[in-house]
């Protein structure tokens, strides 16, 4: 059984601005590099070849990675669900404690970055926002325990 990967647009973006960096910023750079490091000479023990290559392996195989995972996602543009529900691609505002809120996106499990506020909808904190509408309380569980989040907003524009 064949599961969809759902992203954002502006995550497919991001993947594919990182792809066409790799191909025509920094492969070309290296190519260069090895390829001056070969015209010296005694490949064996010039060490400046011998990284050039293993760097050129390591790039090749983030592109690979990268074009493989941008033909298995499926773009999904995020639109406001009718009866005002979070689902995916919906900026999610939970009160923690009271007075302590945060704002989430929900997001694929290929973009998901904590730092930015952008967690996956597989993640234990999205499965609970999911479906849910303002004013809901949901429980997580945590590694630190069971916490209890109160559903404050839920928007489809980045606050």
């Amino acid at each position: 059984m064949a599961t969809h990967r759902y992203i954002t647009p502006e995550g497919f973006r991001r993947i594919a601005a990182e792809h066409a960096r790799i191909w025509t910023v920094e492969r070309p750079r290296i190519v260069a590099e090895v390829e001056a490091a070969a015209a010296l000479g005694d490949r064996s023990e010039n060490a400046e070849y011998i990284y050039g290559k293993r760097k050129l392996r390591e790039l090749d195989r983030r592109l690979r990675f990268l074009s493989e995972r941008m033909d298995a996602l499926t773009v999904v543009d995020p639109k406001p669900h009718p009866a005002g529900r979070a689902f995916f691609g919906a900026w999610v505002t939970v009160e923690v404690d009271e007075g302590d809120a945060r704002t989430y996106r929900l997001v694929g499990p290929d973009e998901f970055d904590v730092e930015k506020g952008l967690i996956s909808v597989d993640a234990p904190l999205g499965r609970a926002l999911l479906g849910k509408r303002e004013g809901d309380t949901v429980t997580v569980q945590r590694p630190a325990g069971a916490v209890e989040l109160t559903i404050v907003e839920i928007t489809w524009e980045a606050p």
